[in-house]
């Protein structure tokens, strides 16, 4: 069953709409603050449809990132405590908040650039920066935490994904667009089985 090969399809047809810059931007934007969508998803198969422009799609993704992960660190800098620890938690996410708060205690600021190229939502990475940052409870020089320290790195570790997605969809070209969509069922399948394998190790073990 072809069922990755047309969400394949339709992704690059998407991609190529006209419209296709302000969707890359809008949800690189809110998906620093809460939205759920990663900005890989949009940005990839732009690229590969039109690699041209793949470093243009990058900047704007990088740009639009940080500017909503502004937002969210002044989220986490004023409302989390007041208005969102409830929902958090009715989200899950308060591990998250846990394990991003332990490892800026490990790497500092420093870790959004670590923390752009692992799972962690950067949406809790921004509002964990800006918690901490109210709260002075992580035992890291202050200055690591200031809004403008924060920009900085964040263009960095943003920008260093991006423009890398950017990079090497752009040297594949057309070639490597093929050769994704003649393997895209193998791979989508090989994913979801990786994905319960994982969530099933994690289920019996994290006790």
């Amino acid at each position: 069953m072809k069922l990755f090969e047309k969400c394949y399809d339709k992704c690059i047809e998407l991609a190529q709409h006209k419209y296709a810059v302000w969707f890359l931007t809008g949800n690189s934007f809110i998906e620093s603050i809460f939205w759920p969508i990663p900005v890989d998803i949009m940005l990839a198969p732009m690229c590969l449809a039109n690699p041209a422009r793949a470093y243009r799609f990058a900047f704007l993704a990088t740009v639009s990132s940080v500017l909503g992960a502004i937002v969210g660190y002044y989220v986490g800098y004023y409302l989390y405590e007041l208005f969102l620890v409830d929902w958090f938690n009715s989200l899950g996410w308060s591990e998250a908040i846990g394990t991003v708060q332990k490892y800026l205690q490990q790497f500092g600021i420093f870790f959004i650039v670590i923390g752009s190229f692992t799972p962690v939502p950067y949406k809790i990475v921004a509002i964990c920066c800006g918690l901490a940052a109210a709260n002075h409870n992580l035992d890291i020089p202050t200055w690591q935490l200031e809004i403008w320290m924060f920009i900085l790195v964040s263009f960095l570790g943003r920008g260093a994904r991006f423009y890398l997605i950017a990079m090497l969809l752009k040297l594949g070209g057309s070639r490597l667009a093929q050769k994704i969509r003649k393997y895209i069922d193998i791979i989508g399948w090989l994913t979801i089985a990786a994905a319960i394998l994982f969530i099933g190790w994690y289920a019996v073990f994290r006790n």
